[in-house]
């Protein structure tokens, strides 16, 4: 275990090295107590003993586990961000903010249906307020949390597609399906922050990210899942406790219940 922690500290160190000592000290503290309430801690256990045989740290419980816990992270700030804003934006963003939260919620119950079988470590997501603060803020995370996504199912669509079995290939392109929406998340985002929306060629996944002004400019894409979890706790959210700034708690089942649903949004289920 303590290799896989050691990955995810050090990820913290590195993606906070312009803070002090104490503030990045601080944040590992309150990471390691956040994983360790979500469970998720006993899956680095297990991915450590299976590097040591010489297999993947990206078990496939693991990445389920993480997906499903980071779907419901965003049908919360989706559904919660266009309560709270959505008198402060234009049409189209509110509309595309609204709509993503129906399709963040579609993801999370296709990943925790028996089709594919994860559960989510938790299904209570402490948001940091200064999110709900404004549009730009929440956009901003948008942005931010639609890349860290679109780089998680990547890794995910690799690491099922390398067990080179008929449901490994299934799933590999179960999140290729998820990764892809997630990129248009992100691009809406982006067209309403006032940048440019398409400005990838390909979906990014190891490369440094080039968008300006954001909290991940120049930060390079992850490798593990764990390191995932690490990022958004770095970016403040708590998962089933407090994150590391100022936030309020907010359960997925009371959220997910007046998430709106829009009639032009389809494909609503995966073949």
């Amino acid at each position: 275990m303590s290799e896989v922690n050691n990955l995810i500290f050090d990820t913290i160190d590195r993606q906070h090295r312009h803070e002090s000592a104490h503030t990045r000290r601080t944040l590992i503290k309150t990471t390691a107590a956040g994983l360790g309430s979500m469970g998720l801690l006993g899956f680095a256990a297990s991915d450590a003993a299976a590097q040591a045989s010489g297999s993947s740290a990206n078990s496939v419980e693991t990445l389920t586990t993480v997906a499903a816990t980071a779907e419901v992270l965003a049908t919360i700030v989706n559904t919660v961000g266009a309560e709270k804003l959505g008198s402060q934006m234009d049409a189209v963003t509110r509309r595309n903010v609204r709509a993503a939260a129906q399709q963040e919620k579609n993801h999370y119950e296709l990943l925790t249906s028996s089709a594919v079988g994860a559960k989510a470590a938790t299904t209570t997501i402490y948001v940091p307020d200064v999110i709900f603060s404004n549009p730009t803020q929440l956009l901003t995370a948008l942005v931010v949390g639609d890349q860290l996504f679109v780089n998680a199912y990547l890794l995910a669509c690799t690491v099922f597609a390398r067990q080179g079995t008929l449901s490994g290939s299934k799933f590999a392109r179960y999140t290729a399906e998820i990764m892809a929406v997630e990129s248009v998340h992100r691009a809406l985002a982006l067209q309403s922050l006032g940048k440019l929306g398409n400005d990838r060629a390909y979906a990014k996944f190891a490369q440094r990210e080039a968008v300006a002004g954001l909290p991940s400019t120049g930060q390079p894409g992850l490798y593990t899942a764990p390191e995932h979890v690490a990022a958004l706790e770095g970016l403040g959210f708590g998962f089933g406790k407090p994150g590391s700034v100022q936030g309020t708690a907010y359960e997925y089942a009371e959220v997910a219940a007046r998430t709106p649903s829009d009639p032009d949004v389809n494909t609503l289920s995966i073949s």
